[in-house]
C-alpha cells in the first residue's frame, strides 16, 4: 500500500508540475502566448520581453510554488505514508519534468529555473538559498538569465553534496541539472556567439 501512495505522490507531483503560470497568467493578463515570441520559453524571462513586469513576477512566483508545493506536500505526508528519500526524490523529478513536458500544455513547457528553485527550497532552504545566490550574482553581473541558470545548476549538486553527502535526493537534483542544462543549449550556443538576450531585453 505504501508503494501505492507513493506512485500516487509522483503522479500528484507531475501533474501540479504540468500547470504552465506563464501561459494561464498571459492568458489572464490579455498578453500573448509566451510561446509566440522571444525565445518561445514559456517562463518569466520571456514574460517580462512583454514590458509588463507584474506578469513575469506573477509567472516566477507560481513556477516555483509549484515546485515547492509538489515536495513541500510529499515531505510532509512521508511519515504518515512511508515516503523515503528515493519516493521524495521522484516526486521532485517529476514536478520538474512536468514543467518541462506539461500534460495541460501540449508537453511544450519550460526550462525550469523557477520550478527547480521552488524544488530545492522545499528539499531544504539553505540548498534552495545558496543556488538561488548564485544565480542572483551570476545574473547581477552579467545581466544574463541564462548563464546564471547555468551556472546555478552546476553548483546545485554541488551544494547538496557539500551539505548532505551523496545519496537518492543528490542524484535527483543532479538529473534536474542536467536536464536544465540541456534545456539551455540554444542558449548556450547564443550566449557563445554573442546573440543571447539580456535580461529585460524587448523581444
Amino acid at each position: 500500500m505504501d508503494a501505492l501512495y507513493g506512485v500516487l505522490a509522483i503522479v500528484l507531483a507531475y501533474l501540479i508540475g504540468s500547470v504552465s503560470f506563464a501561459v494561464l497568467v498571459s492568458r489572464a493578463m490579455g498578453l500573448a502566448d509566451p510561446r509566440s515570441y522571444g525565445s518561445k520559453n514559456p517562463g518569466a524571462t520571456n514574460v517580462l520581453r512583454t514590458g509588463n513586469k507584474a506578469a513575469a513576477v506573477l509567472t516566477l512566483l507560481g513556477d516555483a510554488a509549484k515546485g515547492f508545493v509538489a515536495v513541500a506536500l510529499a515531505r510532509a505526508l512521508a511519515t504518515r505514508y512511508g515516503f523515503g528519500d528515493a519516493t521524495i526524490a521522484l516526486v521532485a523529478l517529476a514536478a520538474f519534468v512536468g514543467h518541462l513536458y506539461p500534460v495541460f500544455h501540449g508537453f511544450k513547457g519550460g526550462k525550469g529555473v523557477a520550478t527547480a528553485a521552488g524544488i530545492l527550497l522545499a528539499l531544504n532552504l539553505w540548498l534552495g538559498l545558496g543556488t538561488l545566490l548564485t544565480w542572483v550574482l551570476i545574473a547581477v553581473f552579467f545581466r544574463y538569465s541564462s548563464l546564471a541558470a547555468l551556472v546555478a545548476a552546476v553548483f546545485a549538486p554541488l551544494w547538496y553534496l557539500f551539505l548532505f553527502g551523496p545519496d537518492a535526493i543528490l542524484v535527483a537534483v543532479g538529473v534536474m541539472s542536467a536536464l536544465l542544462i540541456w534545456r539551455h543549449s540554444a542558449n548556450i550556443a547564443n550566449l557563445l556567439s554573442g546573440k543571447e538576450r539580456r535580461i529585460g531585453q524587448p523581444r
